[in-house]
């Protein structure tokens, strides 16, 4: 009778144990994809690097959170654009971080339709209430993988020639990326069959510094 009860006990202890693991596991991934999003939202310029070298473009990026009552992960809508023309983006994405386990965070990456219609929107993250996460298509082969870097960067890029690009040419595109509390650092290049570089810069990526937050 007494051993039964010491192995119920043990056995209660041991559930115990590893509901507070699971539960610091869970906190702990909150943590960094709060510190992850708190990073990534907010105005950001190349306009120092533009200055630098001729090479490279003043570009505008600006990341502003969505949906924040979704559970599912935190959502991010990426608009970027010349800074000559601010009025018209080149790129508007939205991004689903999430962590599958505590080293890894995914970032989807989906597009919408009729895209400049919501140009500027960020302005407003409110207005995202009249999209829904099944009215966007996701960009197969494309998604971000970031591994934190203690609690200075996160740093990532796409995976093998998975993302299809047709731009100019190419037959994949891939990005690189590090994300640090000051700064965005994105290479996103194209590539032909070959392997050869049809598009994207090539000295290296575009830095942006963060102007202010969201």
């Amino acid at each position: 009778m007494r051993r039964s009860y010491l192995v119920l006990i043990l056995m209660i202890a041991c559930a115990v144990l590893a509901s507070c693991i699971v539960r610091k596991e869970a906190g702990q991934r909150r943590v960094e994809l709060d510190r992850l999003v708190s990073w990534m939202c907010g105005s950001f310029s190349s306009q120092e690097q533009a200055a630098l070298d001729s090479d490279f473009y003043d570009i505008r990026l600006q990341m502003v959170q969505i949906w924040p009552e979704r559970i599912d992960g935190r959502w991010l809508y990426i608009e970027q654009a010349s800074a000559l023309s601010l009025e018209r983006p080149y790129r508007q994405r939205v991004y689903r971080l999430y962590q599958p386990n505590d080293t890894t965070v995914i970032g989807a990456i989906y597009e919408f339709d009729n895209p400049l219609a919501l140009a500027g929107a960020w302005r407003a993250p409110t207005t995202f209430d009249s999209l829904t996460p099944t009215s966007l298509m996701v960009r197969d082969g494309c998604a971000i993988v970031m591994h934190p870097r203690g609690d200075t960067a996160f740093v990532g890029g796409t995976v093998d020639r998975n993302c299809q690009s047709v731009s100019q040419g190419a037959d994949y595109a891939t990005t690189e990326l590090r994300i640090t509390e000051s700064y965005l650092y994105f290479w996103d290049r194209g590539w032909d069959s070959a392997g050869a570089q049809v598009w994207g810069a090539e000295k290296g990526g575009y830095m942006f510094k963060k102007l202010r937050e969201p």
